[in-house]
């Protein structure tokens, strides 16, 4: 006897299910700019490290809560975690950090917003299968959308080169956890990203800081430190892998347009003013290309969707749409 497939609408809302623990991490990773710049004065890779130490404590404590285990990494897992700590965590801040004192901010972000289309073309290759021609579609549009609201800003030479080595680290943040996720899950990624993220921050912050300065931080500078350990690393970090894994790289990187989109509207919730008429638009199409580039196609049973994974019916929970 047939087992009869799930309806196309039940097809449709898991598919956007799997989609909601990314959109969400973004959302907070967004949300983090506002709180950043309350940091601008303290100590960068000290601070770093003691977020990444703190981070870790909180994921450990989460991850033994949920019941999910964080396995020691073993030969190579150890070139693509730290490969992960070094360039999407730390090299990352220094591209930003350097970057902006040759750039505008804004030259940074439009830098990081081509995030989706590296994304669209690496991603698949890694997985081990062809780029989804709908997600390479909206890329270029949710890109467009992500400068938009962004803006632009001047620059030179070497202000050009931080900025391609932060979009560098920025993919490189989730195109170097695909080989590791499957056996570590988000959980495990994310807590050895963070803490070997953290020693090697707290070793450059020994080297080129005064790390006493610490002690000087203040109460708002504290609590920015425990916002951005607990919601847009402890958190975040395992919300964005959990859809990473469950959909793929490459649609998950559409996702990365909603963190300019967040940043937008924090800043405006918090007194940066209306925003401009190029703003609205870029939020437009921006959107339009989210759902263009995320929402699920009907496929016949047995073919391979946009998102990369067979269809299959009675096999929930199995392969790369296993839940952490």
């Amino acid at each position: 006897m047939n087992t009869p497939s799930a309806s196309p609408s039940a097809s449709a809302s898991a598919s956007w299910a799997r989609l909601v623990p990314g959109m969400v991490g973004m959302t907070l990773v967004g949300s983090s700019v506002s709180v950043s710049r309350t940091l601008v004065d303290a100590p960068l890779f000290t601070t770093q490290a003691l977020r990444y130490t703190a981070a870790t404590a909180i994921l450990l404590v989460m991850a033994r809560v949920a019941g999910a285990r964080v396995l020691r990494p073993r030969g190579r897992e150890w070139l693509w975690l730290v490969g992960i700590a070094v360039s999407g965590l730390v090299l990352f801040n220094v591209a930003v950090v350097r970057g902006v004192a040759h750039a505008e901010p804004a030259v940074i972000a439009v830098a990081v917003a081509s995030v989706p289309l590296v994304l669209g073309v690496v991603g698949p290759v890694l997985e081990r299968r062809a780029p989804s021609r709908q997600v390479l579609l909206a890329a270029p549009v949710v890109m467009a959308g992500a400068v938009l609201v962004e803006g632009t800003g001047r620059t030179d030479a070497v202000g050009v080169a931080w900025a391609a080595l932060a979009l560098g680290c920025e993919a490189a943040f989730t195109l170097l956890a695909v080989p590791v996720l499957r056996r570590h899950s988000p959980w495990g990624v994310s807590v050895h990203a963070m803490w070997l993220a953290a020693v090697l921050l707290a070793v450059l912050g020994a080297v080129t800081e005064r790390p006493s300065a610490i002690g000087e931080l203040s109460g708002v500078q504290w609590a920015a430190v425990g916002y951005l350990a607990l919601m847009v690393t402890a958190v975040a970090f395992v919300l964005w892998y959990s859809t990473v894994r469950a959909v793929g790289s490459g649609r998950a990187g559409l996702l990365t347009g909603i963190a300019p989109l967040a940043a937008a509207v924090v800043g405006t919730a918090f007194g940066g003013g209306a925003p401009r008429p190029s703003v609205w638009l870029g939020i437009v199409v921006l959107v339009l290309g989210l759902v263009g580039g995320i929402s699920p196609r009907r496929v016949p049973a047995g073919t391979v969707p946009a998102d990369g994974h067979p269809a299959r019916a009675g096999r929930a929970g199995r392969g790369a749409d296993a839940k952490v």
